[in-house]
């Protein structure tokens, strides 16, 4: 049975659109039993017990999880169930993930393509060790894994058959969709990102305070003259890799069950889901990777990193220039990689995807710690779950046995939701707002530190911890928030301590 079927010629609001219409990125799809649907709903309910873990709870990736590894590699290791064949694909892609590509013409035919604009020479410059990227540290440090996207706004005409409230954005008609701050000799770069952060203070309870870094986005030495007068810039920092194949494999139908767009159970959150354009599939599906769920499936996120970070063609994004535009002649004419096909051609970037698809998930740590458990139950009782919804189960898959069938423990529902003005950055995505971001999935976030060497979370590396980052929540989450902020220390040190735990 196709799982994948054919997208109606209408979606309405997605909270009425059904997981077909929504399409599914996997096509070889083992149809769930009705005894099967009732094991799900009971291993996924929300625990009321919280005075040990819960079953299986320690298996973050169930059958993938792997151990947790003292060194920096612990966000780079192949899923612990992909067997031999696997984890010789899983290298191999590991190597494309690494390579170092070079600019045309070059002796080395099969890495060169580079730019001539662009912002890394590898996937792995930006997703070091599979981990989150950083921003500068300071006005001299070059930004690497952390660039301004960029759109202005589009007209009711530049829509999408097939989506219904999408919000049309248009590339800038000079720097495109995102911002290259490197070039090759002989051409300019077209910014260098700057960042002025304020310190602002915040009141905790029992006499704590907190400090959050408010930052200001400048796109600096403008290397082809202006933006655009109504330009809008969203920056966005790598995100860490692991458990992606995984959370490809949660059923569409399951993701969509979430949905409150118009908060029907009254409960304040209203989780949206996202709707994209598959460049893999030709046409509307699910969003599900990118910090606005703007990427349906691994391979389109891979595909479109190729194009925009590195200036590298495929066959998704076929543009051997990258993201040069109409306005930028001198990067159109310039050599390129792509005599007699694509820069990457499919079977290689299949492998990526692969790898990417197989980043292994490191399992809990200290799941029956007392205070891990009471920061547990904190978690839940101020209704942090409500977005970051604990467990799902995913497809039954003919071809992919190490995503097949594996209870997860992500934290995230995949969704869109309003995080307030504190956190936007007033640039839509397809049908994300100004206000929204897809719900981060929390797994291995407390090893942020062993892989990346910082703690700096969010879309934009603002928070330097994860107390920060929990008060920067606002709009759908503003009263979580204020709970934390008004709840005894002994709790909010048990809520970091079980976020550290994941």
């Amino acid at each position: 049975m196709l799982a994948r079927l054919a997208v109606s010629a209408l979606i309405l609001s997605v909270s009425s659109a059904t997981a077909q219409e929504l399409g599914d990125p996997h096509l070889n799809v083992i149809p769930r039993t009705a005894k099967e649907a009732a094991r799900i709903a009971a291993v996924t309910a929300p625990t009321l017990d919280f005075s040990a873990a819960s079953p299986f709870e320690e298996q973050t990736a169930g059958a993938a999880t792997v151990r947790v590894r003292n060194n920096s590699d612990a966000f780079s290791q192949p899923s612990a169930n992909i067997g031999f064949d696997g984890e010789l694909n899983f290298k191999v892609g590991n190597g494309l993930f690494r390579k170092l590509w070079v600019s045309s013409p070059s002796s080395t035919l099969a890495s060169d393509g580079l730019g001539p604009l662009y912002n890394a020479r590898s996937c792995q410059s930006c997703h070091i060790k599979d981990g989150r990227g950083h921003a500068p540290e300071n006005a001299d440090e070059t930004a690497i894994s952390l660039f301004l996207r960029v759109s202005i706004p589009g007209a009711s005409t530049d829509g999408i058959a097939g989506i219904e409230d999408y919000l049309a954005t248009l590339p800038d008609p000079i720097y495109g969709t995102q911002l290259q701050n490197f070039s090759l000799a002989g051409h300019q770069a077209e910014y260098r990102l700057q960042i002025d952060y304020e310190e602002q203070e915040v009141a905790l309870s029992d006499g704590e305070t907190a400090s959050l870094r408010v930052p200001t986005y400048t796109a600096a030495d403008l290397g082809y003259g202006p933006l655009h007068p109504d330009a809008m810039l969203s920056p966005r920092i790598a995100p860490q890799m692991i458990g992606l194949g995984l959370l490809e494999a949660i059923p569409t139908a399951d993701i969509v069950a979430n949905t409150d767009p118009d908060d029907a159970n009254g409960d304040g959150i209203s989780g949206r889901a996202n709707v994209v354009w598959s460049m893999e599939y030709d046409q509307p599906m699910l969003g599900r990777f990118g910090l606005k769920a703007g990427a349906p499936t691994i391979k389109h996120q891979s595909a479109a990193a190729f194009a925009g970070d590195i200036g590298i063609s495929s066959p998704l994004f076929p543009t051997p220039q990258g993201e040069c535009t109409a306005a930028q002649t001198a990067c159109l004419e310039a050599p390129n990689g792509s005599e007699g096909g694509n820069e990457i051609e499919n079977d290689a970037l299949d492998l990526v995807a692969f790898y990417s698809r197989n980043l292994g998930v490191p399992a809990r740590r200290d799941v029956d710690d007392p205070e891990v458990l009471r920061g547990k139950e904190v978690f839940y009782d101020t209704g942090c779950a409500s977005c970051h919804t604990p467990a799902f189960v995913t497809h039954r898959l003919g071809d992919q046995p190490a995503q097949s069938f594996q209870l997860i423990w992500p934290y995230s529902d995949l969704l869109l939701h309003d995080m307030g003005e504190g956190l936007a950055d007033n640039r839509p995505e397809s049908r994300a707002t100004g206000t929204e971001w897809r719900t981060a999935p929390l797994w291995g976030i407390g090893l942020t530190e062993r892989v990346s060497d910082h703690t700096y979370f969010l879309h934009d590396g603002r928070a330097r911890s994860l107390l920060e980052a929990v008060l920067w929540h606002g709009g759908e989450a503003q009263a979580m928030k204020d709970q934390v902020v008004e709840m005894p220390k002994q709790d909010r040190d048990a809520l970091i301590r079980f976020l550290e735990s994941l």
